[in-house]
């Protein structure tokens, strides 16, 4: 692998503001239940700066990244992504010129079929950001922003060979 994956194992170098919060799957004979957000998890969710505002979810075939050529970025919306089938790689650039990890690429690998890779992820204001689905399947993200839609807050930014999706792949063996 020529990229570092991260996930509840493996946490070496966050970048700041990112939160990683394990989510529990309740299993019984009639399936599996997991609660997705609450307002008593402080970690991830607060009235004044991690607050809920809306959630939706998006289905993305395998081997398709969004914004393949570009970050995703906002400037006031914390994003709190899940992946609920599939699996998915969640890319996280941070830019932030007063932030002592700017500069620093994380991927993330999400699925809700083993336990490390379980988990909500808080991705900060200001910090690009995309994702590309490994898995054969669609993958399936779950989204409980801070902010409601606002498409002056949404904006993208050329990858300038700080990233490549190609590269995450190849180390997954896709093949596109």
């Amino acid at each position: 692998m020529q990229y570092q994956y991260l996930n509840l194992d493996n946490q070496k170098d966050l970048i700041e503001g990112v939160v990683l919060r394990k989510l529990k799957v309740h299993e019984d004979s009639t399936g599996e239940l997991v609660e997705t957000l609450r307002k008593d998890w402080s970690d991830v969710f607060n009235e004044s700066d991690l607050n809920f505002a809306m959630q939706y979810m998006s289905t993305t075939p395998s081997g398709i990244a969004r914004d393949e050529d570009k970050w995703h970025v906002h400037q006031f919306q914390k994003d709190r992504f899940i992946c609920v089938s599939g699996r998915i790689v969640t890319a996280i650039y941070d830019p932030r010129e007063n932030s002592r990890t700017k500069g620093i690429l994380n991927l993330y690998t999400m699925s809700p079929y083993k336990e490390n890779e379980m988990y909500m992820i808080i991705i900060p204001e200001e910090t690009y950001h995309g994702f590309i689905v490994t898995s054969k399947t669609y993958g399936y993200l779950l989204n409980f922003p801070t902010q409601l839609y606002n498409p002056t807050d949404e904006g993208r930014v050329d990858h300038k060979g700080e990233f490549d999706w190609d590269i995450v792949r190849k180390d997954f063996s896709i093949e596109t």
